[in-house]
């Protein structure tokens, strides 16, 4: 048996999402990413970093919709994110907390003793998002 690992790294994160364009528009307007992509016959769009694609597809039935618990549910817990810099850290918090539609769990704080941070916000279609800073690079 190979001890190698046969994958490497992730090719892309698919989403449900509540609303498709507000959930574009967050990734986009507010974290400044880029449309890379779609399958408007579906729904979805893909969208990127530049580092990360996620595929973002439309919730099909908002009637019957359940809602995704990460203390109950098999799945998606949250999605991290890492900060470029210090700057960019304290630019994403500023501009997600100010954010339409967004919840924030909770404000930069240090993560387990430190020195890394992080926070945590629903965006607007309902997913979990962690978005962190590793000082040491």
């Amino acid at each position: 048996m190979t001890t190698e690992s046969l994958t490497r790294g992730i090719d892309h994160v698919g989403l449900t999402v509540r609303n498709l364009d507000v959930t574009r528009d967050f990734f986009i307007n507010c974290l400044g990413w880029k449309e890379v992509g779609g399958k408007p016959e579906y729904p979805a769009v893909f969208v990127s970093d530049g580092h990360i694609l996620l595929t973002l597809w439309q919730l099909k039935d908002e009637t019957n919709k359940v809602e995704f618990d990460r203390k109950k549910n098999v799945g998606l817990h949250h999605l991290a994110l890492r900060a470029a810099n210090e700057e960019a850290f304290a630019t994403i918090f500023e501009r997600v907390s100010g954010w339409p539609g967004v919840k924030v769990e909770f404000a930069p704080e240090a993560l387990g003793s430190g020195p890394k941070r992080h926070t945590m916000v629903y965006e607007p279609g309902g997913i979990r998002l962690e978005f962190d800073l590793d000082p040491r690079g």
